[in-house]
């Protein structure tokens, strides 16, 4: 279950984040402006943001297979339809739809992970689940963009479709849906009418998602302009960055299975990830080399909240609304991240990287005091076998 769950969820990265890496050749080999590449290439982004609630209540109302089954079908058909189609509007057109479809792994596969996992290993197990995104990206950075460059953008779309088809395949054979009591009145109250829990996860994923894109996006620009690395060391070291905060997320999660509590370890990641991007923009700034290794550091500690928070949210709000919650969780994330980027380039761009990197620092201390201080018991969210069913 977990291994396949990851699968679908690296399937649907590569088909929200591949797209990113066609702007050079939608840029050279169909003489798109860069922002226009970029705006065709973002439509699956776009695309994602759109439906991710919706599938939410899909994955509430008729399971988690069936949400998964139905979405990665319908990432594949629009892959398919993206190999054939010529006209670059139509093409983002089709890209928003696929992002659209690949969207239903988010909540699916993360309810997955939380059904079928004992909350004293659900942490671990999703820490694992969530190293999806920085592999899909990886499979992406090493394949479309070489691909589109030697064989044309309607070859390299073929990656994201078969990796689509390959995971519809396996979750057909392999996912049966977690059990979770019968559906009755009264079953499933508004947790977020119940208290403030909900709102406070949501609010500290979204400040942390200011420092982590600023990372994510802007290291590779920092260390050849600033440092004056060659784009293929630079390169490098990004991609040695994701690794680390691959593990990151494992490491995260199994502590807090340790401890007993999400939120408690989510408090320490969010001290850390303040004190690290405070480091790193004062010895950026000076031009110590230190700040390299600070950068690693940063792009690990940054991403380590998503595996608690989503955790988290998906046991306070139960089996009959997680669904939901998690899409709301992952659309404010996402948003978030839309107009990091930009607003952090205006910054860069006036003040440099430096000043950027230690204002990012603000945002974990704001999230410090969002980060709810009460929750409940494992006992009380753990998943229960309904009784005379073999599930072995």
């Amino acid at each position: 279950m977990l291994a396949v769950s990851t699968t679908a969820q690296g399937a649907a990265a590569v088909t929200i984040h591949g797209p990113a890496f066609l702007i050079p050749a939608l840029h050279e080999q169909r003489g798109l402006s860069l922002p226009t590449a970029a705006l065709v290439a973002g439509a699956s982004m776009f695309g994602v943001m759109s439906t991710l609630v919706a599938w939410g209540w899909i994955v509430d109302r008729f399971g988690e297979r069936f949400a998964l089954l139905a979405g990665l079908g319908a990432t594949f058909v629009a892959g398919l339809i993206s190999t054939q189609v010529h006209s670059t509007w139509v093409l983002g057109v089709v890209l928003f739809f696929g992002g659209a479809a690949a969207a239903s792994t988010g909540s699916a596969s993360g309810r997955v992970v939380v059904g079928w996992f004992p909350p004293r290993q659900r942490g671990l197990a999703m820490g694992i689940r969530q190293t999806a995104q920085p592999i899909g990206v990886g499979v992406a950075a090493i394949t479309i963009a070489v691909i589109a460059d030697r064989h044309g953008i309607d070859t390299a779309l073929w990656v994201p479709t078969l990796a689509a088809a390959i995971a519809a395949v396996l979750v057909f054979i392999v996912i049966l849906d977690p059990p979770r009591p019968e559906r009755s009145a009264g079953t499933a109250p508004n947790p977020y009418r119940e208290d403030s829990f909900l709102t406070r996860i949501h609010g500290v994923s979204v400040l942390l998602v200011v420092p982590q894109f600023m990372v994510w996006t802007f290291a590779l620009v920092w260390l050849i302009d600033d440092r004056g690395w060659s784009p293929g060391a630079a390169g490098t070291m990004v991609a040695l960055a994701q690794v680390f905060g691959a593990g990151s997320r494992i490491l995260v999660g199994a502590i807090s299975d340790r401890v007993g509590s999400r939120t408690r370890v989510l408090r320490w990641v969010t001290v850390a990830a303040a004190l690290t991007m405070a480091a790193l923009g004062l010895t950026a700034g000076r031009h110590w080399s230190i700040a390299v290794a600070l950068m690693l550091l940063a792009t690990a500690v940054t991403v380590a909240d998503n595996g608690l928070s989503f955790t988290a949210v998906a046991e306070r709000a139960g089996p009959f609304w997680s669904g939901r919650a998690l899409g709301v969780q992952n659309t404010a994330q996402y948003l978030t991240a839309a107009i990091t980027g930009p607003v952090a380039g205006v910054v860069i761009d006036q003040w440099g990287h430096p000043t950027a990197f230690a204002l990012c620092a603000v945002f974990p201390l704001l999230a410090l005091g969002f980060v709810p201080k009460d929750e409940r018991p494992f006992e009380t969210v753990a998943a229960r076998p309904p009784q005379g069913k073999d599930l072995s």
